[in-house]
């Protein structure tokens, strides 16, 4: 079955989120304000949130990473591309630490998404910034 705009964009966020073993509160805590503060979620019902998240989850353990992120991809139109990156970035940066899966995760998904690769820089330059600390 295809995703939906949204179900694919929540199936990143979580998997970039699960990536590093589990998903930590900061980590939720994010993709949910993203959900709540971007237009690409308007009309998204966040009473859905939990049920969205678990079976990106389930699909990660039946179908692996590559096909829930092929899903993933194949769901989004071009132009909300950058868009999945820069939320993927957001999820991962906000812990303040990328371990090597989450890196490994983010370049599997630059690979897959059709960015140009300074666009991708330029995301993850900019939530670099925004996340470091005074």
């Amino acid at each position: 079955m295809a995703l939906s705009l949204h179900d694919a964009l929540i199936s990143i966020m979580v998997v970039t989120a699960s990536s590093d073993e589990g998903i930590s509160s900061h980590e939720l805590d994010s993709i949910e304000d993203l959900i709540i503060r971007s237009p690409a979620f308007e009309g998204f019902d966040k009473a859905r949130l939990e049920a969205v998240a678990n079976a990106a989850v389930d699909r990660v353990n039946s179908e692996g990473l590559d096909g829930v992120l092929d899903a993933a991809v194949a769901a989004l139109p071009e132009r909300l591309q950058d868009t999945a990156y820069a939320f993927a970035v957001e999820v991962a940066a906000v812990d303040l630490h990328l371990p090597q899966e989450q890196l490994r995760l983010l370049e599997m998904l630059r690979d897959k998404l059709s960015v140009d690769r300074l666009v991708t820089a330029a995301i993850e330059a900019s939530a670099r910034a925004r996340m470091r600390r005074a």
